[in-house]
């Protein structure tokens, strides 16, 4: 694991490959919905456990899903399916981190493989000193270094300027009361 200390107290700062995180599983009859096909609601909870392993993994602690910035859905996903999904932390903040996913599915009768699923979760390091009320702990700071990962980093503050936009209209049409359930991961 690659990590480079910066200036002042803070947590070293760490790549992006470091929080690189892949899951398989195959998909069962438990999974179908009515329709039988994969549940959305399966392919969500893989995403949403993938997801906070990277953040995990990049936060060196626990972390709780504070965002679902984007779930897009792109195709179905079959029995005996391999459903694969690969997370990876596009941008840190203070606290918080954007979770970058794509989920794909592998059909071993055709050899086919597939992108079926794409994902940007928003995750809040805590502390685990009280399980009831966890705090928001500081997270390291992503040392990007290609073209790639900077642009994933942008894309990332867009969705985040975007999210604070869209949380500060509903405050003010509610009058100033809180119109949104909660802080979204920043």
């Amino acid at each position: 694991m690659t990590t480079r200390k910066q200036a002042g107290d803070g947590p070293a700062a760490k790549p992006p490959s470091d929080s690189y995180t892949e899951t398989k599983t195959v998909m069962e009859l438990q999974h179908l919905n009515i329709a039988n096909t994969v549940h959305g609601g399966e392919i969500f909870r893989l995403v949403d456990n993938a997801g906070a392993l990277a953040a995990f993994i990049h936060s060196d602690g626990p972390v709780v899903t504070a965002a679902i910035d984007t779930m897009s859905f792109l195709k179905p996903v079959h029995l005996g399916d391999l459903v694969t999904v690969t997370a990876v932390v596009n941008a840190t903040y203070h606290t918080s981190m954007e979770v970058g996913l794509t989920v794909s599915a592998y059909t071993p009768r055709t050899r086919e493989t597939r992108t079926v699923a794409t994902a940007y979760l928003v995750f809040v390091a805590v502390d685990d000193a009280d399980p009831q009320e966890p705090s928001p702990r500081p997270v390291p700071p992503l040392l990007v270094r290609s073209g790639d990962e900077r642009q994933r980093q942008r894309d990332a503050a867009i969705r985040r300027a975007s999210r604070l936009r869209l949380r500060a209209a509903l405050q003010r049409a509610a009058g100033g009361r809180r119109a949104t359930g909660g802080r979204a991961g920043d």
